[in-house]
């Protein structure tokens, strides 16, 4: 993995998100404060992508990490938001719209031998009748979120079934 750090765009668009996240995991907020102090490694982006009904969630099957949002690297001269949409239609096919404030902000290594990075959640909403198209060798799968999922993150689990707990509730406050 390239281990440059983050351009000045990418850097302040993280941490604007990371402050404006819904939830902060790992004390992320300061370690990123810490971090841009020093030598930083890539930042990560994802989506938690849920249905309208908000009683699933896209997840991705990857080599070594198991089943995942859509996610990855966030490239140079690209935020944290935009490289979540990007990686949300290379990895399903899918082109959403962003909910406004990031969903999370964790830290976290993602493979042993990388160091430890900052990954912004951001989360979506749309039909689950779009038609999915896999990135190469991993499959794309709409997952009940009262099912459990092998991933090599479990405590994503209770973390995504909160937040889409949290938009169902504003969903509900909105149509009353």
């Amino acid at each position: 993995m390239d281990q440059r750090g983050p351009d000045q765009y990418t850097l302040r668009a993280a941490v604007k998100d990371a402050r404006n996240a819904e939830a902060e995991f790992d004390n992320a907020c300061a370690w990123l404060e810490a971090a841009m102090n020093g030598p930083m490694a890539p930042l990560a982006a994802e989506v938690w992508v849920f249905d309208e009904t908000l009683r699933h969630v896209l997840l991705v099957r990857h080599r070594w990490r198991g089943w995942v949002p859509p996610g990855g690297r966030v490239e140079p001269g690209e935020s944290p938001r935009e490289a979540a949409r990007r990686e949300l239609l290379e990895e399903s096919g899918l082109s959403a719209d962003l909910l406004e404030v990031p969903a999370a902000v964790t830290v976290r290594s993602y493979r042993r031998d990388w160091s430890v990075t900052l990954g912004l959640s951001y989360g979506a909403v749309v039909h689950r009748s779009l038609r999915l198209t896999e990135e190469s060798g991993q499959p794309v799968a709409w997952v009940p979120l009262s099912q459990d999922w092998d991933g090599v993150f479990p405590e994503d689990r209770p973390r995504i079934r909160e937040y889409a707990k949290q938009l169902s509730r504003r969903a509900g406050a909105v149509g009353t």
